[in-house]
């Protein structure tokens, strides 16, 4: 499968100009890899919106059930779920009209990553948010 992943400067781009993130599978419990990376993002001036129906809130913010839970327009979401579960949240990001759809190292649907360039829609995927933050800074 190949995928086309924006470039290291058009990733650059997107997160220069995103301030919000809705996080999808962001946990509460500080040793989950989603909770690092969000933190980071967090303490880098992003909004951070918890998407996670199995907890109340996590670093400081009100968590929400699903993306369409959210009030008001999201730059990306991120998405910390494992890869047969990308085409769900695939559908729901279509539906609140969001700007790019973003998932994590191993997080990988070509099924997702079909359905939402079809629909023009900017696709990352299999990368690491924080990593690419931190190397496009």
């Amino acid at each position: 499968m190949s995928l086309e992943i924006p470039t290291r400067a058009e990733l650059g781009e997107i997160l220069k100009k995103s301030k919000r993130i809705a996080v999808v599978g962001l946990s509460d419990n500080p040793d989950r890899t989603s909770y690092m990376v969000s933190k980071a993002m967090q303490d880098a001036g992003y909004e951070i919106i918890p998407v996670n129906p199995t907890i109340d809130e996590t670093l400081g913010e009100k968590a929400v059930k699903s993306l369409k839970d959210i009030k008001g327009h999201i730059d990306i979401v991120n998405v910390f779920r494992r890869s047969e579960h990308l085409m769900d949240v695939a559908k729901d990001f279509v539906e609140i009209d969001a700007d790019v759809f973003w998932s994590q190292i191993g997080c990988v649907s070509e099924e997702a990553y079909d359905f939402l360039k079809s629909r023009d829609n900017i696709v990352v995927m299999d990368r690491c948010i924080k990593v690419e933050h931190a190397l496009t800074k």
